[in-house]
């Protein structure tokens, strides 16, 4: 028999979506220009190859968020010990919504995420730097 899901998907981008921030592609934009945040990318290598790069972003895979952001972790990452805001994105704003959740639960203010993520940036004519495929 099937397990039985009680908190699916949907309830949980509903949740985080309520208790982040959530930037248009066109608030990402001028923000990059301005460069007071840190962006990170949380799309896996295949997608950066195939999709490009936004300039000066950190590349960090979702897989290893908690990991890389908590200080007493042997995975610790420097980046995320900086005192500035972090701007979450993946493909199209799941991944990242969750993540900038997670990160503020964790304790790492002020966050966001790009809605549409890296898809809406490209839409809206964000700087891209070409990946192999792009």
């Amino acid at each position: 028999m099937p397990q039985t899901i009680t908190r699916g998907y949907k309830a949980l981008l509903a949740e985080a979506e309520r208790e982040i921030t959530t930037l248009s592609a066109e608030e990402a934009i001028d923000l990059h220009r301005k460069g007071k945040v840190q962006f990170i990318d949380l799309r896996d290598p295949r997608e950066l190859e195939r999709e490009g790069r936004m300039p000066g972003a950190f590349h960090c895979p979702r897989g290893m968020l908690e990991f890389w952001i908590d200080p007493e972790s042997p995975y610790a990452k420097p980046v995320f010990q900086q005192d500035t805001t972090y701007v979450f994105f993946c493909a199209g704003g799941w991944r990242s919504a969750l993540s900038a959740k997670t990160a503020q639960d964790m304790g790492l203010k002020p966050v966001a995420h790009i809605a549409g993520g890296f898809g809406a940036w490209k839409t809206a004519q964000g700087p891209v730097e070409n990946g192999d495929k792009a």
